[in-house]
């Protein structure tokens, strides 16, 4: 063994001390090293250990949240397609409630030896989750990239649409619409597309309506835009109560982190007995497929999923080639879709009856 550790660290031009790091998935060897090492095996003629020799194969896991969203199976026929076309088989595993975890995932698909991973919206968003299990990904010499999500901790090239132009936007177009009441109904705050959107939220009503327009309901004046901001759950349900409390502090549109929280806002305004847009305006995140056929179509705003797959897969691939990107976040332009379930802000003597209170005359 000592002398057929000296020949690979000879032929690779390292020590033996990291040949050996390399053959047992140990950490701290870089990418472009451990390729060297796998290269001096195949000249010399030696086999690659088991899991290194299954890594060649061409498979690549690709890991999402949930398939019921429909952005997250919309990200997987992009990025699937993408590693197709490039000799690559893609291996989806998608996590469930009470199922396997993003660790468990993640390692079975180093147990059958892919040769990188894709995480979509993983626990890298979290800003709360340990970012090591990313670091000792990477010692066991997997390549990896990470859509929706940014943190400096982690050592990977990074994939995200611009979560606070996409605020921008959905507020302008609102505001130009003269709402001045405008809600935004997300997840919870612990993650960082979720940070990221309020801070564009706040800044655009900051500029696009102004510090002392201030919503009404006896609010906080100090910080009134802080107020119209409702964390829930990414889900129907979650947009339909988050809408609900927001449509309680008055309200006329809703902005939402999610089409599907968009169509839950829908929900909640339609219970009340009034209509979308007419009473109230409400914008979605994402253009999911099948949202310009809803009852109103959705306003929506359109994550650049396509662009951001393909950026995806190439980084990947630059990562399994041993030309790996730059500890760097790739962010692409998102797009506002104007449809149905936005309108003019409502009329005041509309405002007075749908809150309940006579109208004058």
């Amino acid at each position: 063994m000592t002398a057929r550790l000296a020949d690979i660290a000879a032929q690779a031009g390292v020590s033996e001390a990291t040949v050996s790091r390399v053959l047992n998935g140990k950490q701290g060897v870089a990418a472009a090293t451990r390729e060297s090492v796998l290269a001096a095996l195949d000249v010399l003629g030696y086999e690659r250990p088991v899991k290194l020799r299954h890594r060649s194969a061409g498979l690549v896991g690709l890991i999402t949240p949930e398939l019921e969203n429909p952005i997250f199976p919309a990200f997987a026929q992009v990025i699937a397609q993408g590693l197709t076309r490039q000799g690559y088989t893609p291996v989806l595993a998608t996590q469930t409630p009470g199922g396997s975890t993003e660790d468990e995932l993640t390692e079975m698909l180093v147990d059958r030896g892919v040769a990188g991973i894709v995480f979509v919206s993983g626990l890298h968003a979290d800003t709360t989750a340990d970012t090591q299990r990313y670091e000792r990904l990477r010692g066991q010499g997997v390549p990896f990239v990470l859509v929706n999500g940014y943190s400096e901790k982690i050592r990977a090239p990074f994939v995200s649409p611009d979560d606070r132009a996409a605020m921008r936007l959905a507020v302008t177009h609102l505001a130009a619409l003269g709402h001045e009441r405008i809600g935004l109904a997300l997840g919870p705050e612990r993650f960082v597309p979720v940070q990221r959107k309020i801070e564009g939220f706040l800044r655009a009503m900051r500029e696009q309506v102004g510090p002392s327009a201030g919503p009404a309901h006896g609010t906080d004046a100090a910080h009134p835009w802080e107020t119209l901001v409702q964390h829930s759950l990414f889900t129907l349900e979650g947009g339909q109560a988050a809408a609900g409390a927001l449509l309680d502090r008055g309200c006329t549109a809703v902005v939402c982190a999610s089409d599907m929280m968009a169509l839950g806002a829908i929900r909640a305004v339609r219970q009340r007995g009034l209509e979308v847009p007419h009473d109230v305006s409400v914008i979605g995140f994402d253009d999911s497929p099948l949202i310009p056929f809803t009852d109103p179509p959705l306003t929506t705003i359109r994550q650049p999923v396509f662009a951001m797959g393909q950026a995806a897969v190439r980084a990947l691939l630059e990562e399994i080639g041993g030309t790996p990107a730059p500890h760097s976040e790739f962010v692409f332009l998102p797009e506002l879709v104007v449809r149905g379930s936005t309108a003019s802000v409502p009329s005041v003597a509309r405002r007075t009856e749908r809150d309940g209170y006579p109208t004058a005359g």
